[in-house]
């Protein structure tokens, strides 16, 4: 009888619980105007799934079957890539519906037909995304030392892998689906430690070494050649508001770094400044101000030095140790 009870009690706890969180449900949704259930939204655990089938499709002897022959190859990227693009273009689906959802529009057949389109448009790009991440990963492997072979690097370095990963988000982003996009660029995140927004714009041999803790923002702009080292931060340096004080979204806040330039652990880089051509920036650099061509940037403890053309110059106030 006592059991009974107990089981009793705790039912009836669970009960008002379930029933506190669907009020609290409801009213969130009334706060966003919403009536009924949501829309479903992408889902993550698919998007994985597309991810691992996308990266096996684009490099099927390493990141695919490890029993592919030369007759059965070809075989294997159709029905793979057929298969991950089926699962993307429901994601995108899904982002579609929801997008009509906050717009106030109907959910109508037109978001298949959208999400269609994106599909067959992301598919056309997949030999060049892989043109560029073949200069990416030469770029890693001609760029560190301990790189044995470029199969290493593709296999076992996260810089690859969130490479990788930034270029199929970033043409998903372009093409108009920045909800998944943004998913699949949180899930590299979580996978590599590496944060790098879909928005950001990437030259190619793009190398990133080691990599935990690397953010790069979603308006920055890097050219061809750029190596970054683990921590770097290319952020924004404020976020202005409107009259309401709302901040203002889409702005260009984040750094420009031009072609040939390396960037070393612990550096960081806010606002809308370039970093010129063949530019070094020491470790633990905090920059806020631009910085022309051929510059290395250190950051010594009593003073900082930009060398430019091979004349030192003193610029006090400009580089802070933080």
């Amino acid at each position: 009888m006592q059991e009974n009870n107990q089981k009793n009690t705790s039912r009836c706890d669970l009960d008002a619980i379930v029933s506190e969180l669907r009020l609290l449900r409801n009213k969130s949704l009334q706060r966003r105007q919403r009536e009924g259930r949501p829309t479903k939204l992408p889902s993550r655990k698919a998007l994985i799934d597309v991810l691992e089938k996308l990266s096996a499709a684009l490099f099927p002897n390493r990141l695919g079957s490890g029993e592919l022959t030369d007759e059965s190859i070809d075989y294997f990227v159709g029905h793979t890539l057929d298969a991950a693009l089926r699962s993307l273009c429901e994601q995108v689906r899904r982002e579609c519906c929801f997008k009509a959802e906050q717009n106030g529009s109907v959910v109508s057949e037109c978001n298949n037909q959208q999400a269609d389109s994106i599909k067959r448009d992301f598919a056309a790009q997949l030999p060049a995304i892989r043109a560029l991440l073949d200069e990416d990963l030469m770029s890693a492997y001609e760029g560190d030392p301990a790189a044995a072979s470029p199969d290493e690097v593709l296999v076992c370095y996260p810089g690859m892998t969130a490479v990788i990963y930034h270029r199929i988000a970033h043409a998903l982003h372009s093409l108009g689906a920045p909800l998944v996009a943004r998913m699949i660029a949180d899930i590299s995140h979580s996978v590599t430690g590496i944060d790098i927004h879909p928005g950001a714009r990437i030259g190619p041999s793009f190398f990133i070494d080691h990599g935990t803790g690397v953010v790069i923002g979603e308006t920055a702009i890097i050219g061809r050649h750029v190596r970054l080292y683990q921590a770097v931060t290319l952020g924004a340096k404020r976020f202005p508001k409107d009259a309401d004080g709302t901040l203002v979204k889409g702005n260009d806040r984040h750094p420009i770094v031009e072609d040939d330039v390396v960037i070393y652990a612990g550096a960081t880089i806010l606002g809308r400044v370039t970093i010129g051509q063949g530019a070094t920036i020491g470790g633990n650099v905090w920059l806020t101000h631009s910085v022309p061509p051929g510059s290395i940037i250190t950051q010594p403890q009593a003073h900082s030095e930009a060398l430019s053309g091979g004349a030192a110059t003193q610029q006090e106030g400009v580089y802070n140790s933080h």
